[in-house]
């Protein structure tokens, strides 16, 4: 009878003195190390070095993502050859019809190779609009290239014998009186961030890898018509001052978030879980911010040509209407 008591004992000791090795092992393993989500990491990286979506738009030193075409006047080719590494990202097809002197065709998949062969010249990427070109700006800036910039209105702002930009232009937008309206802006809510998944928990490199799917995945884009159609499909954000957002009229429940960073955490109010819509005057500046959203890990678009797609025929106009105070400057071009 001692002997069994005796073993009913020992048995019972078995799983105390498990758990106290346990607890001794997990004192010499010593603290937990918690690790920050992977967005979170590449959030403050993005903030620290001055990759914030204000700063991508305009760099600290004001250098711009786009820039305009020089006038006639004061184009020389051999100056803008020495100043800029052109890549001019349309088809091969209309580079070998007509391109800005001195450009290199390159397609939109390979901008991040080619450009590291800038030879230490500002980069300058070239579309048929500047739509394409901005967001391709955007992500080489985001991959190492501070300076790089599209050229504004594309090969459109360059030669009116590549223009890309008068048929586009409408009201897709105001003549839709049902998915239009000049009301205020709806209230905002808060958004859980997107969940991104990385081996590394190296800032710079998970965007490094962040940039170079973007860019594999290509320019990703809503067009006026399937928007107006159906707004409540999407999370439309008109990157608009708010006197502009109702003196032209918006789309019907878009939100107007401007500024955007992330460093004040106005990105909280974009909704991961829909499909993100920006648009802006021109499809520009809103490719710039679809691009940043994109490596942000949101399922994010631009609105090709912007409000001069939705209401060109607008009267709160005073600059960026394609066509009146934005027209071609008919430069040269080679074959």
């Amino acid at each position: 009878m001692k002997k069994l008591s005796s073993l009913l004992i020992g048995l019972l000791l078995v799983p105390t003195l498990f758990l106290t090795s346990c607890d001794k092992s997990d004192d010499i393993d010593g603290p937990v190390v918690i690790v920050e989500p992977t967005f979170t990491l590449l959030k403050n990286y993005m903030v620290d070095n001055q990759l914030d979506i204000n700063n991508v738009i305009s760099t600290t030193a004001g250098v711009k993502f786009v820039t305009g075409a020089p006038a006639l006047a004061d184009y020389d080719a051999a100056a803008y050859k020495a100043k800029y590494y052109i890549m001019d990202i349309r088809s091969a097809a209309a580079f070998a019809t007509s391109h800005i002197d001195g450009a290199t065709n390159v397609p939109f998949a390979d901008i991040l190779t080619s450009a590291a062969n800038n030879g230490g010249k500002q980069i300058l990427v070239v579309c048929y609009t500047g739509q394409t070109a901005c967001y391709a700006a955007a992500l080489l800036r985001m991959y190492g290239h501070p300076t790089a910039q599209a050229l504004k209105w594309g090969m459109t702002g360059w030669s009116d014998t590549t223009d890309s930009w008068t048929s586009k232009t409408g009201n897709v937008g105001s003549d839709n009186a049902a998915n239009w309206s000049f009301g205020s802006a709806p209230a905002l809510s808060i958004y859980d961030e997107p969940v991104l998944t990385s081996l590394s928990t190296e800032g710079s490199e998970i965007l490094r890898k962040r940039v170079e799917l973007v860019v594999s995945e290509g320019f990703k884009t809503a067009s006026n018509a399937d928007v107006m159609a159906s707004p409540s499909n999407y999370f439309v954000n008109n990157y608009f001052s708010e006197g502009d957002y109702t003196g032209f009229g918006h789309v019907k429940g878009a939100h107007r978030l401007l500024p955007l960073t992330l460093a004040n955490g106005e990105y909280k109010n974009l909704d991961k879980s829909a499909k993100v819509v920006t648009y802006c005057y021109t499809g520009q500046t809103s490719a710039v911010v679809t691009a940043c959203l994109r490596v942000l890990g949101y399922d994010a678009y631009s609105l090709t040509f912007g409000m001069n797609g939705l209401s060109h025929s607008s009267s709160q106009w005073s600059s960026n209407q394609w066509g009146v105070d934005s027209k071609t400057k008919n430069l040269p071009l080679v074959n």
